[in-house]
Parts: structure tokens; C-alpha cells; sequence
């Protein structure tokens, strides 16, 4: 005799039941990628504040460091930079004097200048000075035409935060345009701590905001500077940035108005320093 053995197969029952787990598997497999993309995007874009922020802090330091060079420090500082009247963007420079700030038309910024160190040393926009030096302590007195005069300018973006720069320009070329030196830059605060217009007096009495500073209100000695970096938007899951808050508690009202309109939950880096001009001080 022959016998017939059934295949039953699966019940209704059993084929739910494992579609069920299936998609909890899924759910969770999904979910935990989603919660890794998000852990790694904030990482990656606090990262980039962090990178964004020290190579800004270089930078301006690195320039303001190069005020008020002079490759002979036995000349004169009067004789080395003269007095200039306001151009280019920049306010006025004293005899003497090596650091200026921008015109009131052009915004958050500052002017420097100083003697190249070496023959066609390279400006913030990479043209070449024309000074040539065949000496390590030049004998003849400088020209105001020897000198590297640049300005620095701050352009806050219209739309996404993260797309403010610092610009710069060489005041050296017959034609000076800004060209684009750091980005990232969501709002930027100069002061200027000030001294006597006296050369010889190396102190720093007060602390003056750009906006407020004149060349009558004293020579530079110092800068103390804060950038609020700014990330790709949609980085927050909350609505609320401390860093973003207490920026905006001590911003001006026109200030706090663009950025809490454009911002839409980018995250926040603040990088700050104050730097002597060294090359006026002892």
C-alpha cells in the first residue's frame, strides 16, 4: 500500500505573526540608522564650527599680528607710517599709527598696514608686494609706498547664516576688490582697546566698540574680536541654542532681528580672542 503524506503549509495566523516581527525588526534597524545619520551629522557639523573657528582665530591674529611691522626697529614709528588720509573704505591713520577701523559706509572691519618682511611677501589675496630689500636693516628711510595697506570686512549673509564671510582687500593694486578670506561666519563684534595718540605711551586705557571708534578717540593697541559660527541648517532638534541665546541677549536690535529671522536651527560655535599689537608694544 502507498501512503500520501500532506504538505500543510502556513496559517493565516502564523503569516501575520511574522510579518508582525518582521516589521518591529525593520522599525528598529531603521530607527537606530536614523538616530546614527543624526548623532554623526551634529558631530560632523560641530566639528566643522570647531575646524571653522581656529583656523578664523589663525587667521586674524596672524594679520594683526603684522601691524605696525617695521624691518628696521630702531626708525621712528612716525617716520615708518606717516599720516593718511580716510580712503579706500578705511577711516584716517595718525602719524604713527597702524591700525585703523573701517568707515562707518562699510560695515564691521578694520584697516592694517605695515612693512613686508621679506621681497614679494604675498597679501591676504596672494598678489606679491613689490618691494625688493637686498638688506636685513634697510638705511634709507620708507616710503608710505614700501607699506602693505589692507583692509578687513566683515559681510553678514541675507539668507543662510552660515554664509557670512570676512573679506579682504589690498589697497596696494590699482584697483582694490574684496575677495573672500573666511566663511561660516554667522555675526562678528570688534572692539578696539585704545591708548594715548601718543606713540611712546604703551597702555591700553579702554576698550571701544568699532562702531563708536574715531581716530580721535586714541591709537590702537590691542583687538579683542568674537565670531558666532554657524552650521548647515536643520542641525537642532530643539527650537532653543544656548550659544544662540546668549549671543543675542547682548546683540544689537537690528543684529538680533537678521539672525533670529534666518535662523533656521543651525548649530552655534563662539570663538573670541584679544590680541596686542605687539609691534607697538614693549
Amino acid at each position: 500500500m502507498t501512503s500520501t503524506k500532506r504538505q500543510l503549509g502556513l496559517s493565516i495566523v502564523e503569516l501575520m505573526i511574522a510579518l508582525a516581527i518582521s516589521s518591529f525588526l525593520i522599525l528598529g534597524i531603521t530607527q537606530i540608522y536614523l538616530d546614527n545619520r543624526r548623532s554623526y551629522a551634529f558631530q560632523q557639523n560641530q566639528a566643522g564650527n570647531l575646524e571653522n573657528g581656529r583656523f578664523a582665530t589663525l587667521t586674524i591674529n596672524h594679520y594683526l599680528g603684522k601691524a605696525g611691522y617695521r624691518r628696521n626697529p630702531s626708525t621712528l614709528l612716525e617716520a615708518v607710517f606717516p599720516a593718511r588720509a580716510a580712503g579706500g573704505g578705511c577711516q584716517a591713520f595718525k602719524a604713527g599709527h597702524a591700525i585703523t577701523g573701517l568707515a562707518a559706509s562699510e560695515g564691521t572691519g578694520f584697516c592694517i598696514r605695515y612693512q613686508p618682511q621679506a621681497s614679494e611677501e604675498l597679501d591676504c589675496q596672494g598678489e606679491a608686494s613689490g618691494v625688493e630689500y637686498d638688506k636685513a636693516f634697510p638705511s634709507a628711510p620708507a616710503s608710505e609706498g614700501d607699506l602693505t595697506l589692507l583692509a578687513f570686512k566683515y559681510e553678514p549673509s541675507e539668507g543662510a547664516l552660515q554664509q557670512g564671510r570676512l573679506l579682504c582687500k589690498s589697497l596696494n593694486t590699482a584697483t582694490p576688490q574684496y575677495g573672500e578670506l573666511l566663511t561660516g561666519i554667522a555675526d562678528l563684534r570688534l572692539d578696539f582697546g585704545v591708548g594715548s595718540n601718543d606713540v611712546m605711551e604703551k597702555k591700553v586705557s579702554s576698550y571701544i566698540p568699532q562702531a563708536d571708534w574715531s581716530p580721535d578717540s586714541g591709537a590702537i593697541r590691542s583687538v579683542r574680536y568674537a565670531l558666532l559660527l554657524a552650521s548647515r541648517d536643520r542641525q537642532r532638534d530643539s527650537d532653543d541654542s544656548k550659544v544662540l541665546s546668549d549671543w543675542l541677549a547682548t546683540a544689537a536690535d537690528a543684529t538680533k532681528s537678521r539672525i533670529q529671522k534666518a535662523d533656521n536651527k543651525s548649530l552655534y560655535q563662539v570663538a573670541s580672542s584679544t590680541q596686542t599689537i605687539r609691534n607697538f608694544m614693549p
